[in-house]
């Protein structure tokens, strides 16, 4: 029974695991940047909810559609500043990694100014609903609802990535922005919007976030950030479908150490990053580089 338990459960917070880390490959994928912030903005997402429910008694489910297009604003005001002065550097790469590593330690040092140091959580409550009993186990609510918010929210970031022209035009630049931008795509504009829409699903990430992982806290941010990047290297940098399966597969291994070994389960991260560069640097659905 603990191996049936372990693989359920492992799917649905594997679910949730996916729409955490997509976000983070969605700003790779734009312009090749590894946000070192979004942890911290999937922990602004969780002070969201806590906030929005403290004072308007307004439910998680509620809060993760106010969340979007507030976080898809910002992302695309914060990208339309800082690209083009990455495009203008020396080195792009190094001065992304630090203005972000910057802009996460003033997210930290904000949010204990405003929330404090202490953990803040939400009660179960607050999901007017009951544990999920399968195959004779009881899995907690907020696992599975979790998982029924964030399915709609990958489905419909699928569905515009694959299905409109808009996502076409998306995928254009994430495969070569030189190309694009000759075929008269607006790269800049794209890029920003793909920008916006990374923060906007690691925000909705942050409001369930804080029921997975017990609460939320100022200091959680690069906790959770490696925890993301360890998911699209899995499954591949700059693939989005990667990493939804990359997710599911890490929640599962995740699952299956906190039931038998417990002790070892948070180095499922770093074991998977580590496994996946010595076997298959390019990571599970990605494509080996032709050397001439």
């Amino acid at each position: 029974m603990l191996f049936e338990y372990a693989i359920v459960g492992g799917v649905l917070l594997g679910i949730f695991y996916a729409l955490l880390s997509v976000g983070l490959n969605v700003v790779f994928g734009a312009q090749k940047i590894i946000n070192l912030a979004h942890g911290d903005i999937i922990m602004l997402g969780g002070y969201a909810a806590w906030e929005l429910y403290q004072t308007y008694k307004i439910s998680p489910i509620i809060s993760t559609i106010i969340v979007v297009p507030i976080t898809v604003v910002l992302g695309y005001i914060l990208n339309r500043l800082i690209a083009p002065r990455l495009a203008k550097a020396s080195d792009p790469e190094m001065l992304s990694l630090i203005l972000f590593f910057g802009l996460s330690e003033v997210i930290e040092a904000l949010s204990s100014l405003v929330f404090g140091n202490a953990e803040r959580s939400l009660p179960v409550s607050s999901i007017p609903t009951a544990p999920l009993k399968l195959f004779g186990q009881a899995y907690p609510a907020d696992w599975w609802v979790s998982a029924l918010v964030a399915i709609p929210l990958l489905a419909i970031f699928l569905l515009f990535l694959y299905r409109s022209s808009v996502g076409l035009q998306v995928r254009a630049v994430i495969s070569d922005s030189v190309e694009a931008a000759v075929a008269g795509i607006n790269a800049r504009r794209v890029s920003g919007l793909y920008f916006g829409i990374g923060f906007a699903l690691a925000a909705c990430a942050g409001v369930w976030g804080v029921f997975i992982f017990g609460g939320v806290s100022p200091t959680e941010g690069p906790a959770i950030t490696v925890t993301a990047f360890a998911i699209i290297v899995f499954g591949s940098l700059g693939n989005p479908i990667g990493t939804l399966v990359a997710g599911i597969i890490f929640g599962i291994f995740y699952q299956l150490a906190q039931v038998y070994i417990p002790s070892w389960s948070n180095l499922v991260p770093y074991a998977l990053v580590i496994a996946t560069m010595l076997t298959r640097p390019q990571g599970l659905f990605g494509r080996r580089q032709r050397v001439a």
